[in-house]
């Protein structure tokens, strides 16, 4: 039985089942997204995205959809579905009756006696979508007509009907193919039956409309070329495979490939399974370098912060996998040179460095051979944040770094209203000194550890970690708020209850004193703490928007004004275990359940990048987000590490 599955009602309710979109991926960074139904509502959606080299790598929609109709004595019934304004056309959904994810998409459609079956396959390692048909009933021979739309478009735009489209389609071994523009890889359509045929009548469906778009006040229109129409016949119990890949293989193989991945296919059967799976898709494989995906459909590949924050979830926690740990992290070190030691818009994504290296030791790397490899690089880093080095960030005579850029949110709190920061938040900022306290602490140990006597890195920086360590409190704590500011600028504490204060708690090397932690956490449970992650603000504040909703202002508003972010579960559980040991066991357990129950919500069998503050706190943003696997992974390993000591 399907682990997620959707039945007739609930896929013909057009309000339900176009908020559940289906996303697969695989190792090239290939990816097919779209509704539960077919129906694509953002300009996200299609069956086949690749990365496209001549462009950057970065990933261009080529296949937008396949319309099928059913020819049964002379009647014509169509499976598609597109929206056009406010009306959808055809309305193919009428005919689902079941929808299955064990682990690829199945969907069922019936037509009268007529039952046909369709599979979604995102081939592993190539840039390739295969959908399988199989007519499992019918009274005779039914002819299935197969329309294709395509795009060839950057992800984040739209297209329109122009002159310079490349319209002509080229032979290929049991189909065509088409380049509409120049960069661009080829498109092979293929089908597995040497008896279609191909049958040319090229024009463009225009005005189609993303409905999702429409409603965050985007353009949402587009046209998509649409070359003409397979058609093959088949008999009840027959199958025909179609492949749309920028690489073209003989047609004869199509079923036998399609058979071979889905072989392959290791069952879900939990809430672990999803997040192992996950965890191994958003680590792409393309041109033999590995590197880390920040979430699907449209965030980028290779993100210095979001890679050190997700590395050891993704590599470690879910598959102990050291190699591929070492591997990432010396890909990201090699691409982010400018941003690990001259300058960055993202000042403590350096510092994770650090902290990254700490987990990794944790989950049983050799400190010594970790030190050898990667401390040139730790120190380096920390070398870059000394006086007059970089523009963003500035040392003080007290230890700490401040900083600030007029106009620029130089935090992960980084949302953007017309060109202004939503929370620039410049100053000593409290998540920014923690990773920098920590830095400076895991640098001098180990350098003191397994680095030449004498270190002269370690002469220089012993003062000003001892003069960090001094200066924390009495720049932050708050003793009658009893708590510590997010920030501090010329203006004094800006006391804003978020969870950026965790990060103090949490470092290995923390700047607070034990005792304070309690209280701490006491704040951060009665302001932030919800079944789905962690407030960005505390719902008592004047600017707090608990609903993720309306237009893109609205929208940038709440997007670290309330929102809660699973991705902060993993800070949080880690503070409170090391807080308040195994008598935090069931709460943290209580806090992870949730999510399993939002599988078939969003993204189906995903999980989400951020969700309402408010209750029932819906899922939005990224439908497969890494960071937010990366947390929910983490929670898991401390769980079972509490239990496993309680035996």
């Amino acid at each position: 039985m399907a682990y997620l599955k959707f039945n007739k009602a609930e896929l013909v309710n057009l309000s339900y089942s176009l908020k559940r979109e289906i996303i697969s991926a695989n190792k090239t960074g290939a990816i097919c997204n779209t509704s539960i139904v077919t129906c694509n509502t953002r300009r996200y959606h299609g069956l086949l995205s690749v990365p496209v080299d001549a462009f950057g790598g970065a990933l261009h929609l080529l296949l937008s959809s396949l319309d099928e109709s059913l020819v049964l004595n002379g009647k014509r019934f169509n499976l598609g579905i597109h929206c056009y304004g406010d009306i959808y056309e055809p309305r193919g959904h009428k005919y689902i009756v079941d929808f299955y994810l064990d682990p690829i998409p199945r969907i069922v459609y019936r037509v009268g006696e007529i039952l046909l079956q369709k599979t979604i396959l995102l081939t592993p390692d190539h840039d390739q979508v295969l959908l399988r048909y199989e007519l499992l009933e019918a009274p005779a021979p039914v002819m299935l007509e197969l329309k294709p739309f395509l795009a060839f478009r950057n992800l984040h735009a739209l297209t329109q009907e122009n002159a310079d489209a490349r319209t002509e389609a080229d032979e290929c071994d049991g189909g065509v193919s088409f380049c509409l523009y120049p960069g661009f890889p080829d498109l092979h359509l293929q089908v597995s039956d040497s008896s279609a045929v191909f049958h040319s009548s090229p024009c463009w469906y225009k005005g189609i409309t993303y409905s999702d778009e429409y409603r965050r006040g985007f353009d949402c229109k587009e046209d998509l070329f649409v070359p003409g129409s397979f058609e093959a016949r088949l008999k009840p119990g027959e199958s025909l495979v179609f492949s749309a890949s920028v690489d073209e293989m003989k047609h004869t193989q199509l079923k036998r490939k399609f058979s071979a991945y889905e072989a392959k296919m290791q069952d879900v059967e939990s809430y672990h399974d999803q997040l192992v799976r996950w965890a191994d898709l958003l680590v792409r494989e393309r041109h033999g370098r590995k590197q880390i995906t920040a979430g699907f459909s449209w965030m980028t590949t290779g993100l210095l912060r979001e890679t050190l924050y997700t590395l050891p979830g993704l590599t470690l926690y879910a598959r102990d996998d050291k190699a591929a740990f070492e591997e990432i992290l010396d890909n990201l070190i090699e691409d982010e040179q400018e941003r690990l030691f001259h300058r960055t818009t993202q000042v403590e994504a350096p510092l994770r460095l650090a902290d990254c290296l700490q987990q990794y030791i944790e989950c049983g790397a050799d400190p010594r051979k970790v030190w050898k490899k990667y401390g040139p690089t730790v120190m380096g880093v920390v070398e870059s944040y000394g006086p007059g080095r970089r523009k963003e960030v500035a040392l003080h005579p007290n230890g700490l770094v401040w900083a600030q850029m007029d106009h620029v949110a130089l935090s992960w709190m980084n949302a953007y209203i017309n060109g202004e920061p939503v929370t620039e938040r410049a100053g000593y900022q409290v998540e920014t000194n923690s990773f920098w306290y920590n830095s400076l602490c895991f640098s001098i140990d180990m350098e003191n550890r397994y680095g030449p006597k004498d270190s002269e890195f370690v002469k220089r920086w012993t003062p000003v970690r001892d003069k960090a360590r001094e200066s924390f409190m009495e720049v932050f704590w708050d003793p009658q708020q009893k708590l510590l500011a997010d920030y501090v600028d010329d203006y004094g504490r800006h006391m804003d209850i978020r969870p950026n204060m965790l990060y103090a708690l949490r470092m290995t090397y923390s700047p607070v004193d034990e005792e304070l932690a309690p209280l701490i956490l006491k704040v951060v449970d009665n302001e932030l703490v919800t079944r789905r992650g962690i407030r960005t603000l505390s719902p008592r504040d004047v600017r707090y928007k608990g609903v993720y909703e309306g237009t893109q202002i609205e929208r940038d508003l709440a997007y670290h004004q309330g929102c809660t972010r699973p991705s902060l579960l993993g800070v949080y559980v880690d503070v409170c275990f090391k807080v308040r040991g195994a008598a935090f066991l069931n709460k943290a357990e209580w806090l992870v359940k949730g999510f399993a129950e939002d599988l078939s919500k969003h993204g189906v069998g995903a999980f989400s990048e951020l969700y309402d503050g408010d209750p029932p706190h819906e899922p939005h943003g990224a439908i497969c987000s890494a960071t937010a696997i990366a947390a929910l992974l983490t929670v898991e390993l401390r769980i079972k590490r509490y239990k496993e000591e309680m035996k």
